[in-house]
């Protein structure tokens, strides 16, 4: 039997609860698993397999879980895997209706993705993180979508413009990821598995997730690899899910734009397609980066040989760099009103390029004189 926590003994004073976990592909039973018992495959199949990645999540799972299960979906499981957590996020898992597998050697989160979808029995899989809320209606739009568009499209959500915690750092990025997936739906340049839905068939043919690889993008070598196989890419903008992204300063936005600046640019080196328009990774924020250090140096000059014509030329490129951005200056404002707006433009124009100008140089370093200690990149 499953731990009666608060949460359950809440739920299972509610009429229909056990009907409700037949009905989302588990008994009583079987809604616990790990790899070494016989529990870990439901006695029913389902439509859907919701799919979570854990590890040391214990400030995010609980939120994440209730989430899910407050879904209007009538068909799913809902399989976490704990990659070797240290705290206290696997007794906070057991409190929740869905199997749960610990692995027992860390395998990072395209390991554990790959682990939940050999259990999975749904015919389709989505994949999200473990500080990701889904909607009411999220998964039934997950699977309309991949009934809508077949078995050889990879479909894509995004983050709500606005986050779990409301701070706002927490909100810049998160309208700035909400614009960049959203941007180009028809053709994106990847899906990323914070909201990925895919046919399981497609999924275990295709490989899956790429087990040797930089701590992080697994998902956009994974779309990548999806792409040249064949099969086509395609954000869905009614697929959101609101993330919990814990900002507690400037300091975390920016060790944030740093830490995905250099894994992301080690990754295009090794593709070729540094200079593309990838999602997060948009031109408009590399020419930003370009911008930041262009008008950096023009003020310096103009300073050292007392002339205005660099600044003349470093307010062009200004304007040149807020036309290119306009759209998505203009959804920073309409999300938060005229204060975070232009305190947003700000942020996004001075500070933000440093940490990403800075991950992009550290990433170049490693690329070319670091490259024995990465995994193999040149595709």
């Amino acid at each position: 039997m499953i731990p009666k926590s608060d949460y359950l003994k809440d739920r299972l004073k509610k009429p229909g609860i056990v009907a409700e976990c037949a009905l989302v592909g588990l008994s009583m039973q079987h809604v616990l698993a790990t790899p070494g018992e016989k529990k870990d495959t439901p006695v029913m199949n389902c439509r859907l397999s919701v799919i979570i990645p854990n590890r040391n999540g214990e400030k995010t799972i609980g939120l994440c879980l209730e989430a899910v299960f407050s879904s209007d979906h009538d068909s799913f499981e809902v399989i976490v895997v704990d990659d070797c957590s240290t705290d206290n996020s696997v007794a906070i898992i057991k409190q929740f209706p869905c199997i749960l597998i610990r692995l027992t050697k860390h395998a990072g989160a395209a390991g554990a993705r790959n682990r939940g979808a050999r259990q999975s029995t749904g015919a389709v899989l989505f994949f999200i993180d473990a500080d990701c809320l889904v909607q009411k209606n999220t998964l039934t739009v997950a699977e309309q979508a991949e009934k809508q568009h077949g078995h050889d499209v990879i479909i894509g959500g995004t983050y709500t413009c606005r986050p779990f915690d409301h701070n706002f750092y927490s909100l810049f990025q998160s309208v700035f990821i909400h614009f960049h997936e959203l941007k180009n739906c028809v053709h994106p340049d990847y899906v990323a598995a914070h909201a990925m839905v895919i046919s399981a068939d497609t999924f275990r043919h295709s490989g899956g997730f790429p087990g040797d690889f930089l701590p992080i993008i697994e998902d956009v070598e994974f779309s990548h690899r999806l792409r040249r196989l064949g099969y086509r890419l395609k954000m869905e903008p009614e697929l959101q899910v609101q993330h919990i992204f814990n900002y507690r300063s400037m300091v975390d936005s920016m060790k944030n734009g740093f830490t995905k600046s250099r894994y992301w640019t080690i990754y295009s080196l090794g593709n070729r397609d540094l200079p593309a328009d990838s999602g997060t990774a948009s031109l408009a924020l590399k020419i930003n980066v370009l911008a930041f250090l262009f008008i950096l140096v023009s003020v310096t000059v103009s300073f050292v040989v007392s002339s205005r014509v660099p600044l003349f030329w470093a307010l062009i490129i200004l304007l040149l760099n807020t036309f290119i951005n306009r759209k998505l200056f203009s959804l920073f404002f309409k999300t938060g009103g005229l204060f975070f707006g232009l305190r947003a433009v700000m942020y996004y124009m001075l500070p933000y390029p440093t940490a990403v100008g800075a991950g992009g140089l550290f990433g170049l370093v490693a690329y070319f004189w670091g490259s024995s200690s990465l995994p193999e990149m040149r595709l």
